[in-house]
C-alpha cells in the first residue's frame, strides 16, 4: 500500500480526533481493536480494512476523504478548512463547536452596532 497514504491517513485521523476531544483510547474501545493496531493507524504505519474506515467514519462523522485526502476542503462541521489557517478564529471556531450554547452569542453579534460590541465589552470584562 501507498506509504503516502498511510501517513496522510495518520495525520487526518489525529487530526479529527484532537479536533473532537477523542483519544485513541476512545478510538480503540469504540471499534474493539487493540491500542496497539489505533497506534500503528495514527502513526500511518498501517490503514484499516474498509470496515473498519467506515466505522471510523460514522464515529467521527466525516468523510471517507476527510481521513484519505492531504488536505480536507470542509471540515465534518461544514466548515472549510481556511477557517483553521487564523489562530484566532481557530480557538473561537473551537470553542463554538465544542460549546453549542455559545452560539447563541455569536448569533447575537452579528447585529450589533459598533457602540454596543464596545459596550457588551466592557460588560464582559467587568464580569471576569
Amino acid at each position: 500500500m501507498d506509504e503516502n497514504l498511510k501517513k496522510i491517513f495518520g495525520e487526518n485521523l489525529r487530526r479529527m480526533l484532537a479536533e473532537r476531544d477523542k483519544t485513541q483510547a476512545d478510538l480503540c474501545r469504540h471499534l474493539k481493536v487493540s491500542s496497539a493496531t489505533a497506534s500503528d493507524w495514527a502513526n500511518g504505519k498501517k490503514i484499516p480494512r474498509a470496515d473498519k474506515l467506515q466505522a471510523i467514519c460514522v464515529w467521527l462523522n466525516c468523510e471517507l476523504s476527510d481521513l484519505l485526502e492531504e488536505n480536507p476542503k470542509v471540515l465534518p462541521d461544514g466548515h472549510p478548512t481556511e477557517y483553521y489557517d487564523n489562530e484566532v478564529v481557530q480557538a473561537v471556531t473551537d470553542r463554538l463547536r465544542t460549546n453549542p450554547e455559545y452560539g447563541v452569542l455569536f448569533k447575537a453579534s452579528a447585529n450589533l452596532k459598533p457602540e454596543d460590541v464596545e459596550l457588551v465589552t466592557k460588560f464582559i470584562e467587568k464580569m471576569s
